[in-house]
């Protein structure tokens, strides 16, 4: 599942006081509204892999090596032609969110960082006036399955930040804001993680990097994780800030689960669900099994957008000189040995690699 996000506006007819505004079937890519550019969930159900975390050559049939992403037998390989992934490629003018839930991701980019993460860790790279970077996907189970499941999230810059210094934090799973546990069985309580933004009940998140939209208080940037377990249920309070609710986008993902009920209206098929930033939305999971969402808040940019391919800019001048940049100074050139194997650290020191 890969693509771009489409724009999508309000539509009329949501009852007053409701926090549903407008529900579409979810498309994938997801449908998306400024500031985000882009939005795709991925679940890949990789084989067992070999000596060098790689797929066998065996496995490889009916897969379209280089731009593979029919979902041949459950997994994609993406742009990889060994291991899964996507070798060097540049990005500018917008920045990426890597929301991992299952799996493991290797990291390079053309600032000399490398490292390994997963499992819940977030990383927030603010791509500026250029960066080349690649994601990985090896295989370390050679015993059985290697399950990836993982969100990627473009997000615009404004004009005055297109050309900031390209830069990126790691937020790791476990510094990721979480309401306070009510006492339940293990299980049986919501999971939310805040990732950017503020949440009443919540800790202070680990800031983006400085340049980024969301560094802005005045973006009103917020992006969540939730999964409900069967049966329980957990509020997405009204928009608290200081600002005006016009121009403030928020939406509401359910990409997994049965049956999910959100501001009082029941969905049993996958929605994108336009909320109103004013009212407070509950989420409930049926009893047919947990339900998960992912939820994007920010405030519109308000400036045109012209994109191609991994550019983005404001003009299409913009975009035939970042061609140019990168045809010249390959945005800081690639000091690795390959454009597709990770360059792998020693578990203990590689938060510390990625955060240098």
């Amino acid at each position: 599942m890969f693509g771009l996000c489409k724009t999508s506006a309000p539509k009329a007819g949501a009852a007053a006081g409701s926090a549903v505004i407008v529900a579409d079937r979810l498309s994938f890519p997801f449908t998306c509204e400024s500031p985000f550019l882009f939005a795709v969930y991925h679940l890949d159900k990789f084989p067992a892999g070999n000596e060098k975390m790689t797929v066998d050559k065996s496995m490889l049939r009916g897969h379209n090596m280089g731009a593979d992403f029919g979902n041949a037998a459950g997994w994609n390989m993406y742009h990889g032609e060994e291991m899964p992934g996507f070798p060097k490629h540049p990005h500018r003018g917008f920045e990426t969110i890597t929301i991992t839930r299952q799996g493991i991701v290797d990291h390079t980019d053309s600032l000399g960082n490398s490292g390994r993460f997963g499992y819940g860790d977030v990383q927030w790279m603010t791509a500026g006036r250029g960066i080349s970077h690649a994601e990985m996907f090896p295989l370390l189970n050679r015993g059985g399955e290697n399950v990836l499941e993982l969100f990627q999230v473009w997000i615009n810059l404004p004009k005055r930040s297109k050309m900031a210094p390209p830069n990126f934090k790691m937020l790791w799973a476990e510094d990721l804001p979480t309401p306070p546990p009510k006492g339940g069985a293990p299980g049986s309580e919501p999971e939310v993680a805040l990732i950017v933004g503020k949440l009443d009940g919540f800790g202070v998140p680990s800031a983006p990097p400085p340049d980024s939209y969301a560094a802005d208080p005045a973006s009103d940037v917020l992006v969540v994780t939730v999964k409900l377990p069967p049966g329980t249920s957990w509020t997405l309070p009204r928009y608290g800030g200081s600002g005006q609710v016009e121009g403030l986008n928020r939406n509401a993902y359910f990409y997994a689960g049965k049956e999910a009920t959100v501001g009082g209206q029941k969905f049993t098929d996958h929605k994108k669900i336009k909320l109103r930033p004013d009212v407070d939305a509950v989420f409930q999971a049926g009893a047919g099994g947990p339900v998960e969402m992912l939820i994007l808040q920010g405030r519109d940019i308000g400036e045109p957008v012209v994109q191609h391919g991994p550019f983005v800019g404001n003009t299409k001048q913009d975009i035939k000189q970042a061609f140019t940049d990168y045809q010249e100074t390959g945005f800081g050139g690639w000091p690795w040995p390959s454009d597709a194997q990770p360059q792998f650290c020693p578990p203990a020191s590689c938060k510390a690699a990625l955060e240098r």
